[in-house]
């Protein structure tokens, strides 16, 4: 097991391909290349951003974050109301898109 930050962090989450470690320390989020094989960082951590974002509450360290599967894109939970962007969630998507385009069998 080798450190990937001097300064320590939280709520570490991989990339989908396994090559990136990005955690948070306070309010900032760190991303960290890693040797896919060995586990082993690659170089220094890179400051992506930061900005204030609710932490995760729950105190076992599962991040209150995702990342997108290219890794270039953060949801990340902000309480402040003034902020909101409207989200629609749709259940059964896979077949709403059937039925709206209907394939030929």
């Amino acid at each position: 097991m080798l450190p990937v930050s001097t300064a320590g962090g939280d709520e570490p989450r991989w990339s989908r391909d396994g090559r990136e470690l990005f955690y948070r320390h306070e309010s900032q989020m760190w991303s960290v290349a890693v040797d896919a094989k060995s586990g082993s960082p690659i170089g220094r951590a890179t400051l992506l951003f930061d900005r204030s974002y609710d932490r995760e509450s729950n105190f076992v360290g599962i991040p209150n974050y995702d990342v997108s599967v290219d890794g270039r894109q953060f949801l990340m939970v902000h309480s402040d109301v003034e902020a909101r962007v409207p989200m629609t969630l749709v259940f059964n998507w896979a077949e709403e898109l059937k039925r709206l385009v209907p394939t030929k069998d």
